[in-house]
């Protein structure tokens, strides 16, 4: 019999990419109004330009691999087996990483320090929204499995 929680995967109940968004959104304003910038070169702004294209292969990559598995990428759905395979061998979110990423690409390419900086209080805030209620889900969930996956793969890097 399922328990309530397989049913509904961990109690995530705000999209983290939202988080992310939002943190930028906010920085942007604070820049409008109180400007903390530095120059960049065309070469800056490639570098930037990197750093999202690095984020959104490894959102494909990492969507990929929950296809692969066939089990739900969201995490307020459930989850039927750990992904530890592909960029999930190297981090226990890459996909977070990844949405932190964004920003700092974007401050690159920006000339923004505030956007630079946001990805900081973003990734404060995914840990207690979703990270940390995954963990949560997952240990419960897959007990053993999960806990040996945690000892070998880091969370961010």
């Amino acid at each position: 019999m399922q328990s309530a929680n397989d049913r509904k995967g961990a109690a995530v109940k705000f999209p983290p990419p939202l988080i992310f968004l939002g943190f930028i959104l906010v920085s942007a304003i604070i820049d409008y109004f109180y400007p903390l910038s530095f120059i960049t070169a065309m070469p800056s702004k490639i570098l930037g330009y990197g750093v999202i294209i690095v984020a959104l292969l490894i959102v494909f990559i990492a969507s990929r691999s929950f296809k692969k598995v066939k089990t739900n990428i969201e995490p307020w759905k459930p989850t039927s087996k750990i992904v530890s395979e592909g960029v999930f061998a190297y981090s226990r979110n890459p996909i977070y990483l990844a949405f932190a990423l964004v920003p700092i690409g974007l401050g690159i390419i920006l000339g923004s320090v505030w956007i630079l900086l946001s990805f900081i209080p973003a990734v404060i805030c995914t840990y207690f929204v979703a990270i940390k209620k995954e963990e949560q889900y997952l240990e419960q969930k897959f007990g053993s499995e999960y806990l040996d996956y945690k000892t070998k793969v880091r969370r961010w890097l």
